[in-house]
């Protein structure tokens, strides 16, 4: 009888692990996914990165015991997940003289160059400073969340944000000067 009952408690805690599991996915999965495709550029491995983070989420769980917290727990997976593709990964060194570079100079509309300028402008800022803009407008998150997922201080967080909108700011205007300076 015993057995039984063990039996039965072992397959309802795997069913409601399984649908605590499907919930996550369900609500997190295209943000985590926008998040890695801003991180590493490529489709394929932003899902890999996502895939990846569900996997070890499904294996700690258990380890998440507040639901309002899932979001940042998930970014956090999938931030450690972008590292460690790094740690693994091996370059292969080419010489640039050996290979033609594309002309980037063919961006199609007006809207598409804004767009590319703005993220080759987002992706020149500082680490420190590009990582918790883009929690904050990629992810939608908000400061205190912010410096829990990235183990900061609130106010360390908020005056990152305010530096990386000031870099981001000056960067485009100088840009735009230069453009108008160009064009005119």
């Amino acid at each position: 009888m015993g057995n039984i009952f063990r039996r039965s408690q072992v397959l309802s805690d795997m069913k409601a692990k399984q649908l605590k599991y499907e919930a996550l996915v369900r609500a997190y999965s295209t943000d985590l996914y926008r998040y890695a495709y801003w991180l590493c550029h490529d489709g394929s491995i932003a899902e890999d990165l996502v895939q990846e983070t569900f996997l070890r989420a499904w294996r700690s769980l258990e380890s998440l015991k507040d639901q309002n917290a899932a979001k940042s727990w998930l970014i956090t997976i999938l931030r450690r997940e972008n590292a460690r593709r790094f740690e693994r990964k091996q370059f292969d060194l080419v010489d640039i003289d050996d290979h033609q570079v594309e002309d980037s100079g063919s961006v199609g509309s007006e809207q598409e160059m804004e767009n590319h300028l703005l993220r080759r402008q987002i992706g020149q800022l500082q680490e420190e400073y590009r990582e918790p803009l883009l929690l904050q407008v990629i992810g939608g998150f908000s400061g205190d969340e912010i410096s829990s997922i990235l183990g900061l201080n609130r106010n360390t967080v908020m005056t990152r944000l305010f530096r990386a909108r000031n870099q981001l700011k000056e960067a485009l205007e100088s840009t735009n000067q230069f453009k108008g300076a160009e064009n005119g």
